[in-house]
């Protein structure tokens, strides 16, 4: 079974399209979980209406499936709202935001 820390790391791949930073160290992913067989992923969008948010799901299912060979159940999530806090340390510096 894969640990929560590999699925993550193979996610720093995935970009946010607008902001130019993955999805990890934005804090977009809330929840990843490896069973029998299938990665589900929890995500969030930097708000809603994103535009991006088809593109993420699509580059998730794909990510997963180049790195594991596994099916992937991709859920959008809004709570709890994403909030710049919830942003890696390097995202919010490179990003222009108070640490």
């Amino acid at each position: 079974m894969l640990s929560n820390e590999e699925i993550l790391e193979a996610l720093k791949t995935v970009d946010d399209p607008e902001l130019n930073w993955n999805i990890v160290d934005l804090g977009l992913v809330y929840r990843v979980e490896s069973a029998e067989g299938v990665i589900e992923v929890d995500f969030s969008l930097t708000y809603p209406g994103c535009p991006a948010g088809d593109y993420i799901r699509d580059e998730i299912v794909f990510c997963l499936r180049r790195f594991f060979g596994l099916e992937a159940k991709v859920r959008t999530v809004w709570s709890p709202l994403w909030g710049p806090e919830r942003m890696s340390e390097s995202a919010k510096v490179s990003l222009g935001y108070p640490i």
